[in-house]
């Protein structure tokens, strides 16, 4: 069935989160495995070390600027189409940084960090995917239980960090093995979606909103700001906690625990996001995500000891959890069939636009911005601060609008 003769069937949508979940905990492997290292790494190949995070920026800025295209391919093509071509990304992506980490070579590593970004922004679509089958009861919570896929994800790859780092005389080259075989894996998987197909495009003018009038609604403008402050503060954050818990004198084997703590904090309240937002309404869920990413802030800057590590890193995760779903949501129930691939891909390019300047700063911020690894990662976590008003101000100003408006 296309979508223009398609009925919701969420027996259907129930099938493809299964699947989508699957696809989250397998393939999604990949990127908590190469955060955990990807600095690590960038350190060890980078000229000067304020460019360690550099990988990761590049990364998401693999995502930013895949996702426009991608959208529209998927409109055209399909999801499935979109699926395979991130995970054909992440594949080439993990094989160059491998070839990176064996030549010594920095720029061969960024280039490979830049294809495992195609494979982040085909990630991105599957919370989309999960509502295209879905009514409109259920996709909040078939967005959510996509998402919960993350948990699985948040064990395997960091403790596949540990088990891989050092399996070859050159550091971090068996996790990028393992990435490579993640993605050979998990395509399998997108031949079980039972997705709708893209209606055939009908001659004559675009149908539905310009960019111009869809950033002009109100609803959509500030979803996407609230998606963009989220994600870009937690990857800011998250982004500099190994180089922090290493700098300060911890294991790597700490770190990688801290990510997994904090990765099993975005996804396991995935479970009943959807229920919340359902129930009290996608933009106070978004609230309460900015006031916990707030608080992650405080217990950062409140001390270095693991436990202040441990427990920003879970407020930061469950604080991303409630600000970008809730945001997915807002931006979902804002947009018609027409201008499905035309808003998402929007969406994720300024949102993982952000995240690839955030994970530039975040580098930036805690090697170069102090004397020591804590100045660094007090710069990091003051830095949210100005973002967190903007976002909350945008939710305040959406809230006061008058309803006839």
């Amino acid at each position: 069935m296309t979508d223009a003769a398609y009925f919701p069937d969420d027996r259907r949508a129930k099938r493809n989160v299964a699947v989508l979940v699957a696809a989250m905990a397998v393939l999604g492997s990949q990127i908590t495995m190469i955060f955990v290292i990807g600095g690590l790494a960038g350190q060890m190949l980078a000229p000067n070390a304020c460019l360690a995070t550099l990988p990761i920026s590049l990364i998401v800025f693999g995502s930013m600027t895949t996702a426009p295209w991608l959208s529209r391919v998927m409109q055209r093509r399909g999801r499935q189409t979109g699926f395979f071509i991130g995970a054909g990304g992440g594949l080439i992506g993990s094989a160059i940084g491998a070839a990176g980490l064996i030549q010594g070579s920095f720029p061969l590593f960024l280039l490979g960090s830049y294809f495992t970004g195609m494979y982040m922004s085909a990630q991105g679509f599957y919370r989309f995917a999960a509502a295209d089958s879905a009514s409109e009861a259920f996709r909040p919570k078939a967005i959510s239980y996509v998402m919960a896929g993350g948990l699985l994800s948040a064990v395997i790859g960091p403790q596949m960090v540990k088990v891989t780092h050092d399996l070859f005389l050159v550091p971090f080259l068996g996790t990028y093995m393992v990435a490579m075989a993640l993605n050979l894996l998990g395509m399998g998987l997108f031949f079980l979606l039972d997705l709708p197909k893209p209606a055939a495009r009908r001659p004559g003018p675009r149908q539905g909103r310009s960019i111009r009038e869809l950033l002009a609604t109100p609803e959509i403008l500030v979803a996407i700001i609230c998606a963009m402050v989220s994600y870009g503060l937690m990857n800011l954050v998250m982004t500099s906690t190994p180089l922090a818990v290493v700098g300060c004198g911890f294991a790597q084997d700490s770190a990688s625990d801290i990510v997994t703590g904090h990765v099993l904090a975005m996804f396991i309240p995935s479970f009943f996001t959807g229920h919340l937002i359902a129930r009290f309404g996608a933009p106070k869920i978004v609230a309460a995500g900015l006031a916990i990413l707030a608080m992650a802030g405080g217990v950062a800057l409140s001390g270095v000891e693991l436990g202040n590590f441990f427990g920003a890193l879970v407020l930061l995760g469950i604080g991303w959890n409630f600000g970008f779903i809730g945001a997915t949501a807002m931006l979902s129930q804002n947009h018609t069939a027409e201008e499905r691939g035309l808003v998402q891909g929007m969406n994720d390019a300024l949102v993982f636009g952000g995240v690839t300047l955030a994970s530039l700063a975040s580098g930036g911020l805690m090697n170069c911005s102090g004397g020591s690894p804590v100045e660094g990662w007090s710069a990091v976590n003051m830095a949210m601060a100005p973002f967190l008003v903007l976002a909350g101000g945008a939710l305040i100003w959406l809230a006061l609008r008058p309803k006839e408006a």
